[in-house]
């Protein structure tokens, strides 16, 4: 018998999994997948981490190979607790659940000083955070850091520092169902090399992330056209953690309509692609416009910085006819684009000319094209100036659907388009827990035994989702989660 079994093997299980070895407990880990593709969603994440940071002394902490030259040409800002819960609030129309949205905000400055001082590395998040303006770099949105060597690293640092404790990780270990009676859940029940056994175990946390890979759930739950959607994650997420807890009667709750999407390259595989990451992904689209199959725009690019964005309007491009877009840029803003638009495996256009470009956006109505794009460029506020790190206000007047903000007039070429279609990256609905991270049931009692942690809990996010708030939020849920399951064990 093990102490404590942690089902899933990303952030979230592996915050549970120290946390639960820091109890004293002995720890099993089981993942489903195989060794090489191991992680989850996390390994396909580039790891940014959201957190509450009063300012660049808490960054030097946290990250003590920064350099006095890096910060003397810098501007990290703030990020304070009350930004945070903002942020969380008016993203998820202020649905988020208020003890959960305390606890992630409240705790993730703590969390990442305890992830630190376990051994995962942080860094700036140069590049695709701040742009250079002025000669001097200036961080946007809330979101700063990122673990080293994004998802991939953080991943193999919580894999590095759980054998450094002694914690087992069963890999091709397929969760099946939960060993349960009235008392409470027992252990696990798992398939590995064909055969089913038993783990027996005085408690269990399920992290095994949402449903996403799970065509039929996502069509289910999520409704129509969702089968339609590319995976951008592990192809492994089918939802198994979430049907084991809801066959011993815990309770669903959270948006279970509802999913964190993006958008991504058209021709994308079925799932995600390890060798490739996150970057299929396509987060530059502020500066350029959206156009679908009827040569249309149909949102508000500029409505808000990519962070309070990019995870809703994957949904906005899966409603479009036949589930795609191009984005549109012009050579003014070409060097703004993000290093995923020039990998080898996209989907691209290029031409010297308006009308050249539009001929080539395959199953688009080229005239209305043009018609769109010589009415925008008559829209955009060319009196404001252009600024990529705030909100600089330059904007279009006179259209049904503004552009809010960075609004440039498409005119130096070469010109630039990128086909996307929408990718889904995890599913809001999830299991009730309590502050412990107790699984709680239908009728709001504790499951004995019982933690959850990760994108299994639901009611945090509604929606939409602030950037780098789902994998704080494994680390911080994850953490509680895995002492409540220690104390537990070995009460």
């Amino acid at each position: 018998m093990t102490d404590v079994v942690v089902v899933g093997a990303g952030n979230a299980a592996f915050a549970a999994a120290v946390s639960a070895r820091e109890q004293g407990a002995s720890v099993t880990v089981l993942e489903r997948s195989p060794r090489a593709l191991a992680g989850g969603n996390t390994r396909f994440t580039a790891g940014a981490m959201r957190f509450a940071y009063d300012g660049v002394d808490d960054l030097r902490r946290l990250m003590p190979d920064l350099t006095d030259e890096e910060v003397a040409v810098t501007d990290f800002g703030a990020y304070r607790e009350e930004q945070f819960f903002e942020d969380m609030g008016r993203v998820t129309e202020y649905r988020t659940d208020p003890d959960l949205c305390e606890r992630l905000v409240t705790q993730s400055k703590a969390t990442m000083f305890w992830m630190r001082d376990k051994g995962v590395r942080f860094q700036p998040i140069w590049g695709r955070q701040a742009f250079k303006v002025d000669g001097r770099f200036r961080f946007w949105g809330g979101l700063t850091v990122e673990a080293w060597s994004g998802g991939p690293g953080l991943v193999d640092a919580w894999t590095a520092i759980a054998a450094r404790l002694g914690i087992e990780v069963l890999y091709g270990a397929r969760a099946v169902s939960l060993i349960a009676d009235d008392a409470g859940v027992r252990g696990v029940r798992v398939k590995q090399d064909g055969r089913t056994r038993e783990i027996p175990a005085k408690a269990v946390v399920l992290a095994a992330g949402g449903f996403q890979a799970n065509t039929e759930w996502r069509t289910r739950y999520l409704g129509p056209g969702w089968d339609l959607a590319k995976v951008r994650g592990s192809r492994f997420n089918t939802g198994d953690g979430l049907r084991m807890a809801l066959d011993i009667g815990a309770m669903p709750t959270g948006q279970w309509s509802g999913s964190h999407a993006v958008q991504w390259e058209r021709n994308a595989p079925e799932f995600g692609d390890l060798a490739v990451g996150d970057g299929f992904q396509k987060h530059s689209y502020p500066f350029g416009i959206l156009l679908n199959a009827r040569g249309e725009r149909f949102l508000d690019e500029g409505a808000d910085f990519r962070n309070y964005t990019y995870a809703k309007y994957g949904r906005e491009v899966l409603k479009q006819p036949r589930q795609f877009a191009w984005q549109v840029f012009d050579a003014k803003v070409r060097h703004l684009l993000r290093d995923e638009y020039r990998i080898r495996q996209v989907t691209r256009v290029s031409a010297d000319t308006l009308e050249e470009l539009a001929a080539k956006l395959e199953d688009v109505d080229a005239s209305r094209v043009l018609e769109t794009i010589a009415a925008y460029n008559a829209a955009v506020r060319t009196d404001v100036a252009f600024d990529p790190n705030v909100k600089d206000g330059r904007g279009t007047v006179g259209l049904a659907i503004p552009k809010s903000n960075w609004a440039n007039t498409l005119d130096t070429p070469p010109f630039e388009a990128y086909a996307v279609t929408c990718g889904i990256t995890f599913t809001f609905g999830g299991v009730r827990i309590d502050p412990t991270g107790a699984v709680l049931d239908v009728d709001l009692a504790p499951i004995g035994g019982l933690y959850a942690a990760g994108e299994m809990v639901g009611g945090l996010f509604y929606e939409n989702y602030p950037g780098g708030a789902g994998l704080m939020a494994g680390a911080v849920f994850g953490r509680i989660a895995g002492a409540s399951a220690g104390v537990a064990a070995r009460g």
